[in-house]
């Protein structure tokens, strides 16, 4: 989803800043990019450490709008009888405090007019046994989108909340029976059709692009909110 939404930026002539922990995939995505356009950058930082997040965006100079899709969700998704404690703090750790601290450090380089959104997910609203730290995560952003819309106003913060998005994690998650489980779901929707990594990028643009939005959950997830 975030490598869709550097496409679309690109394409529309405005410079890019790519962030990631590993370095060579930032700079396999960066050469698959610049197809797009030649505006983009590549920057290596974890979002779960304070100083690493500090020196991004002090070496990255004033930008407009900060995307956050960061996530280690390893192992998170268990019975609460089973927690892995570890697992949970690190998804805690990536996608709420990753995103509090992003804001903090982004905050400062931003106009006025400029935004931040977080990522959340359906997990928040469609909860399944076996996701409940995954939902609470989930959901606690939009909690936090609220409070930073107040705190950093006018800078605006909202939240795209996707749906089903066919993606490579689905590959990790449901290997051979990628196709019949998506295939499933899409049968399902009301929108007939699994999500695709351009529907979630467009919602960002359009986030990004209205300043009279703020402290908003955009749901992009074909309706799966009501099944």
């Amino acid at each position: 989803m975030g490598y869709a939404l550097a496409a679309s930026v690109l394409a529309a002539g405005d410079r890019v800043t790519i962030v990631g922990r590993d370095a060579a995939r930032l700079a396999a995505a960066r050469k698959q990019l610049q197809a797009d356009g030649p505006g983009i950058a590549t920057a290596v930082a974890d979002v779960s450490e304070e100083s690493a997040v500090e020196r991004l965006f002090a070496g990255t100079g004033p930008v407009d709008h900060v995307v956050i899709t960061a996530v280690d969700a390893t192992g998170a998704y268990q019975h609460v009888s089973v927690l892995d404690l570890p697992a949970a703090r690190r998804l805690i750790d990536t996608k709420i405090l990753g995103a509090a601290l992003v804001a903090k450090h982004a905050a400062p380089t931003m106009p006025s007019t400029g935004s931040i959104t977080f990522t959340s997910g359906i997990a928040a609203y469609r909860p399944a046994p076996g996701g409940s730290i995954v939902a609470a995560v989930n959901g606690a952003l939009e909690s936090l989108a609220a409070a930073l819309a107040l705190e950093l106003a006018p800078l605006r913060v909202n939240v795209v909340s996707p749906g089903w998005v066919d993606t490579p994690v689905w590959d990790a998650i449901a290997g051979d029976g990628k196709a019949a489980r998506l295939g499933a779901m899409a049968d399902r929707l009301p929108a007939g059709r699994v999500g695709a990594p351009q529907d979630i990028a467009q919602a960002f643009r359009a986030l990004m692009a209205n300043g009279f939005i703020t402290g908003t959950v955009l749901h992009v997830d074909g309706g799966h909110r009501f099944i």
